[in-house]
């Protein structure tokens, strides 16, 4: 029976992780704020439950869907370099080291990008505060070095699915007839299903050749203008209103949310990924969106 520790597994991944590796007949320990759970002031029990885990991964972090004010941008800051630095911490104090830990990290580390997508090897950096959140959690990953446990960060495009993430706000806004382009609508999205997350991971933990710095992102990211066009096709709704960016900003300090998170372009290629051998399930958005709505019938 693989043991496997998530992290910050009470959210919209975690459940779905936990739920899939159950399945699979797997001992599964969750580390958490959430009463039930190991709680991540408890140091002693978080390292028993890493000790000899065959994978460990860490989703922990507060959302990044609230307005970046001072406090906002500490606690998302914080609520990801802090975990990560207690986990390999705890990993250090291990009698058998976890074979494999995996730490989320997100594609919004590239630049703004609608020219090219951004790869692992030659993706660029962007700048601004999203982007000193992913270095600052990725370097507080890589800082550890750990000979007998492989280090994998993840950078996570938007995860699909039909429990959390972006899919029910955007679903909400095509069935109340304003599901058109966002912005110019030219804005790339990259995007992955959460069925893919999982066998992403599944892939990783079966090749041990694989370290480093993975994109985990659909090889195929659309414009935002496709984007909303294909929600529309995929809810049969036939009319959508377009948002300007000027009442975009208006909407944002409403709902408590940034613009970034729907104007940055984020192109994202899974270089590594595919170099490796993974196949997507969900390479293209369409049969994506199909099978995450046929649930909700």
């Amino acid at each position: 029976m693989n043991k496997i520790v998530i992290a910050g597994g009470t959210g919209f991944i975690g459940k779905y992780l936990a739920s899939k590796f159950r399945e699979k007949r797997c001992e599964v320990i969750i580390i958490s704020r959430t009463k039930g759970h190991i709680v991540w002031t408890d140091h002693d029990q978080i390292t028993e439950a890493l000790n000899n885990a065959d994978l460990v991964i860490n989703l922990a972090g507060k959302s990044v869907n609230c307005r970046y004010n001072e406090e906002n941008k500490s606690d998302i800051l914080h609520s990801r370099t802090d975990t990560t630095k207690i986990i390999g911490q705890c990993i250090l104090k291990c009698n058998k080291l976890p074979k494999l830990w995996i730490n989320s990290s997100t594609a919004t580390i590239y630049r703004h990008a609608e020219d090219k997508p951004m790869t692992e090897v030659e993706g660029e950096i962007g700048s601004g505060f999203s982007v000193n959140v992913a270095l600052a959690w990725e370097k507080a990953f890589f800082d550890f070095h750990l000979p007998g446990t492989r280090q994998i960060a993840l950078r996570m495009a938007i995860v699909l699915g039909r429990d959390g993430g972006v899919i029910q706000p955007l679903k909400r806004l095509v069935t109340f007839g304003l599901g058109g382009k966002q912005g110019n609508g030219n804005q790339m999205f990259s995007w992955v299903h959460i069925d893919d997350v999982f066998n992403i991971i599944l892939f990783l933990m079966n090749h041990s050749e694989l370290t480093g710095v993975f994109n985990c992102s659909s090889p195929n990211s659309i414009k935002n203008k496709q984007l909303m066009k294909s929600m529309r096709e995929a809810l049969n709704v036939k009319i959508g209103l377009p948002a300007p960016q000027w009442l975009l900003e208006i909407g944002a300090v409403f709902i408590r949310t940034e613009t970034e998170l729907i104007l940055k372009s984020r192109w994202v290629a899974p270089y590594r990924l595919l170099q490796s051998g993974y196949a997507f399930r969900y390479a293209s958005l369409q049969p994506a969106l199909i099978e995450i709505f046929s649930k909700h019938e």
